[in-house]
């Protein structure tokens, strides 16, 4: 198991630098320019080379890269060329809401879509087939949709959440959660729909073996083949939809948290695309490709666990 888990990370730490290396060069190639950015579309061109001779954007490609990649595996993600302020600290004072969004997403979709997608394969008829509606409704909506629906109705007009605005945890547990309810419904409606027609089609697939209809030959209680040999082999792909509803919950966030007002790191990531702030965009990505990382790594070790031919393989 450990020699499993640390082929993973280190195959997790190889594809964030692939990707941080990849989009490094990537973004120098769009000629973005970060000094532009700084001092404003209105600046005379000797004031852009200034800054450019600040910033260091007038040395050799390869060694901007290797300084910039030196100083962040030590955790120094550089200054931010627009704001003028640590990356690092910028992105770490608005990672919590973007993390508790989804998080939370993540979490509401896990409960909700696992219980829909269970009572939709193994209550075949009118409940599956309204099930079944509401699962391509929740493919079909897009979130930001959902997110200003969601804010006009109970925010705007009932006055039951707020419209806007974050409220950190420490502050006040109440109002945290009362700030992060809408735009969590809004980033796990799409995410329920997913996980609940992934579980309900593996749910049917495994019933449908021939061990388990053994299992019911030899007269087992069908709540125990149900809980100890179909959801077990049936939930890995669940799982794996998992993953990529966390990612697709990050990357929803930053409209999301538009709508509702919240400075997370999505906001962050657009107003650094506006300005041209490559060491936000990179500090962002950073960020991001470590915290998909993470949960992958989390979900494979879960996987393993309920299939030990993964260690094996």
């Amino acid at each position: 198991m450990v020699r499993f888990v640390l082929r993973r990370l280190l195959a997790g730490v190889f594809l964030a630098w692939v990707v941080v290396t990849g989009m490094f060069f990537f973004l120098a190639l769009t000629g973005a320019d970060p000094a532009r950015g700084a001092v404003g579309l209105y600046a005379t061109d000797d004031q852009v080379a200034a800054k450019r001779a600040q910033l260091g954007l007038d040395r050799p490609l390869l060694e901007q890269y290797w300084d910039w990649l030196s100083h962040a595996v030590r955790g120094d993600l550089g200054t931010s060329s627009a704001q003028n302020a640590d990356v690092l600290e910028l992105l770490v004072s608005r990672l919590p809401v973007t993390v508790s969004l989804a998080i939370g997403a993540v979490v509401v979709a896990a409960v909700i879509g696992a219980t829909l997608g269970l009572i939709a394969a193994i209550r075949p008829g009118a409940i599956d087939r309204v099930l079944q509606v509401v699962m391509v409704l929740g493919f079909g909506l897009p979130n930001f949709w959902i997110a200003m629906i969601l804010a006009l109705v109970f925010a705007v007009r009932l006055g039951w959440f707020p419209a806007t605005g974050y409220v950190p945890f420490l502050d006040s547990p109440v109002g945290w959660l009362s700030s992060i309810v809408l735009p969590i419904i809004a980033l796990s409606i799409g995410s329920i729909a997913a996980i609940a027609q992934q579980l309900r089609t593996s749910v049917i697939t495994v019933s449908s073996q021939d061990y388990v209809r053994t299992l019911r030959s030899r007269g087992l209680p069908a709540r125990r083949i149900l809980l100890t040999n179909v959801l077990r082999n049936a939930a890995p792909p669940a799982l794996t939809m998992l993953s990529l509803q966390f990612i697709a919950a990050m990357s929803g966030a930053a409209i999301v948290e538009r709508v509702f007002g919240l400075s997370g790191i999505g906001s962050v990531a657009i107003n650094a695309s506006g300005n041209s702030d490559i060491p936000v965009i990179m500090g962002v990505l950073l960020f991001t490709v470590l915290l998909i990382v993470t949960v992958n790594l989390v979900i494979d070790i879960a996987y393993s666990a309920l299939n030990p031919k993964v260690r094996a393989a």
